[in-house]
């Protein structure tokens, strides 16, 4: 459909974009993984081990090392599977979501900050856009799962 520089350019510029955003975490002395788990864990509720390694694309190693971690900070509780007491799933603790929701905030923040600076006429594309970056994200989730 484009041509690949242009296609090397928006990847450029998604890349650069989650980079300056995930510096929001590290204010909150959270990684950009350990937020990027508790903000999913978060947002879609009680999950297993398996579906939050499959929805974050970790390895079981690294996904053992955050959980340890955001449980030892208290920001979520492992519980047993109520359908299959053998596995363990994970949920966020009043402290996980009111960290999580301070992430989010400043996120907002930092992109409306942002925003204001540029142009009025070039805000308002990037707002125009948002429809076609969430198609497109919709898109990329499908072709991973």
């Amino acid at each position: 459909m484009s041509d690949t520089e242009t296609l090397n350019k928006l990847r450029g510029v998604i890349s650069k974009l989650a980079r300056e955003l995930n510096t929001t975490a590290t204010s909150e002395g959270l990684t950009p993984t350990q937020a990027s788990v508790l903000g999913l864990i978060v947002f879609r509720g009680p999950l297993g081990l398996t579906e939050l390694a499959q929805l974050e694309g970790l390895n079981p190693t690294m996904l053992s090392r955050v959980i340890g971690k955001l449980t030892e900070l208290g920001l979520i509780q492992r519980d047993p599977n109520p359908a299959d007491l053998r596995a363990i799933q994970v949920e966020s603790t009043e402290a996980g979501r009111e960290l999580s929701d301070r992430i989010k905030h400043h996120r907002t923040e930092a992109i409306a900050a942002c925003l204001d600076q540029l142009p009025e006429t070039t805000a308002q594309t990037i707002i125009n856009a948002l429809p076609a970056l969430e198609a497109l994200a919709q898109a990329l989730r499908s072709t991973h799962n």
